[in-house]
């Protein structure tokens, strides 16, 4: 499992982040054999939002309920958390933020989060509350870097006008299949190409030039919850062939070599998993130490269907 050091952090993360949002059902004897596996695997960082599970912290608390870590344990893992998602709203306030943070810290069982992660853009953000928030919060010890998920550079732009704080991260969905953050460059100025729409204000570019980090939510969906493209030989026959192919030639599994698909980028992404087999979680490991060539790259990223000009 490769790692690097995250930019405007101490922090050391892997490639590859365990997501935590299927927990629920999971006994503790499961969650400890998931997150041990994860660890075993090379994997420091967990990743969890309040409103993941039945109820709001239902993910956080069964985490806390089932994992203990001893205090240099917890140095050695990276545990972050999203906020800002409410039934039926987005909710950036400071009141929500603070109340929020206190509430997954209990929940987790923990006395700091790694990293606080604002979790969809909240249109009715008002700046200086988020900056008052996140001073409160770092101030008090209760969380030590901040970030953004599903942020176009604009808004990341008007945060950074009142925040003080790096924001180091940026979780957006993205998988071979559904790359629009990177297809659209591939095929920008090509008029009448549904491809060349850029439908995020230049994400990717932009988090380059800001050393900002883009963590890579639902790696194995087809699109938005849509099913995995594994193994889907209906819809992605092509695709499912060169993954078996480059799987053979490397070693790994297709799970490994889509994750290595995303790793190979030099952006230097994460990957957020979302499952909780063990199995899965070493698959998707092993692929962080494949790099592919540039043309394996290029053949699987047309074998999704994208267009190469």
């Amino acid at each position: 499992m490769k790692t690097f050091a995250l930019p405007h952090t101490d922090l050391t993360v892997s490639d590859v982040i365990l997501g935590l949002m299927r927990i629920t059902p999971l006994s503790d004897e499961e969650i400890r054999t998931l997150v041990g596996a994860a660890r075993d695997s090379g994997v420091n960082v967990f990743d969890h939002a309040d409103i993941y599970g039945d109820v709001r912290h239902g993910c956080e608390t069964r985490f806390g309920e089932a994992v203990t870590f001893s205090p240099a344990e917890r140095e050695q893992v990276v545990i972050q958390s999203k906020v800002g998602i409410r039934p039926g709203f987005f909710d950036f306030s400071k009141e929500h933020i603070l109340r929020t943070v206190e509430e997954s810290l209990a929940a987790l069982k923990i006395e700091h989060l790694d990293l606080l992660l604002l979790h969809r853009p909240d249109t009715l953000v008002e700046p200086e509350e988020v900056a008052a928030a996140f001073d409160e919060l770092q101030a008090a010890g209760k969380v030590t870097h901040f970030g953004v998920s599903n942020h176009t550079p604009g808004q990341i732009e008007l945060l950074k006008r009142f925040v003080s704080q790096p924001l180091v991260v940026n979780q957006v969905q993205l998988s071979i299949t559904h790359a629009p953050l990177i297809a659209a460059g591939v095929a920008a100025n090509m008029g009448g190409l549904d491809q060349s729409i850029d439908r995020d204000n230049g994400i990717l570019d932009y988090a380059r030039l800001h050393d900002i980090t883009l963590q890579a939510w639902s790696p194995f969906q087809k699109g938005f919850f849509d099913g995995v493209f594994l193994g889907d030989r209906e819809h992605y026959g092509e695709l499912n062939d060169v993954l078996d192919d480059l799987a053979a030639a490397y070693g790994v599994t297709p799970t490994g070599i889509a994750v290595a698909w995303i790793t190979r980028h030099p952006a230097q992404m994460q990957v957020v998993l979302g499952t909780t087999n063990p199995r899965r979680v070493a698959d998707s490991a092993a692929g962080s130490d494949v790099r592919l060539t540039r043309e394996e790259w290029y053949r699987l990223f047309r074998a999704a269907g994208h267009l190469l000009p």
